[in-house]
């Protein structure tokens, strides 16, 4: 089932997202640190209504972002869409003991469904340029790659920015 997130439920996050970052650095992916994400960023999203969480079994197995706020690093980028009636996702994360079982299919699924539902035209986001296993699932989506940005906190390399045109 996924839903809403609770703030009450945010140290349960925090704790896949960094079981996440972990194993993303054992892998040699340096995409999340103690930078990102961050608790307040989390806050943020649930006071928003933005963040979801995937929940089996009365446990929380992962998160999705789904925002209508275009981050201003995303500014620079030819979007296929006008700028004003997209979502962007953030924070997509499965802890790592349940990759593989298509729940990020199924965020991935919720996201698009819930865009096209409330008549927005595209799906932006982006993803770390060296984890190359997050680009081909969103290639595989449909979503076409259109330009970089970065994030110099999180690293020096930089985020490939997607956008699936519903």
């Amino acid at each position: 089932m996924i839903r809403p997130a609770k703030i009450s439920e945010i140290p349960d996050i925090l704790s896949i997202t960094r079981a996440c970052a972990q194993k993303m650095e054992q892998n040699g992916i340096h995409q999340w640190n103690e930078h990102y994400p961050s608790e307040a960023a989390f806050v943020n999203d649930v006071e928003r209504g933005e963040l979801y969480v995937i929940v089996e079994k009365g446990s929380i197995l992962g998160t999705i972002v789904v925002s209508t706020f275009m981050d201003d690093e995303y500014r620079p980028i030819q979007w296929f869409t006008p700028n004003g009636n997209s979502t962007y996702i953030h924070r997509l994360s499965v802890h790592p003991d349940h990759q593989g079982k298509g729940l990020a299919q199924q965020l991935m699924d919720f996201a698009e469904t819930y865009s096209k539902n409330h008549r927005f035209v595209s799906v932006r986001l982006d993803t770390f340029s060296q984890n190359k296993r997050n680009q081909r699932f969103y290639e595989q989506r449909g979503y076409q790659k259109l330009g970089d940005i970065f994030f110099p906190k999180q690293s020096i390399h930089p985020f490939h920015c997607y956008e699936l045109v519903l």
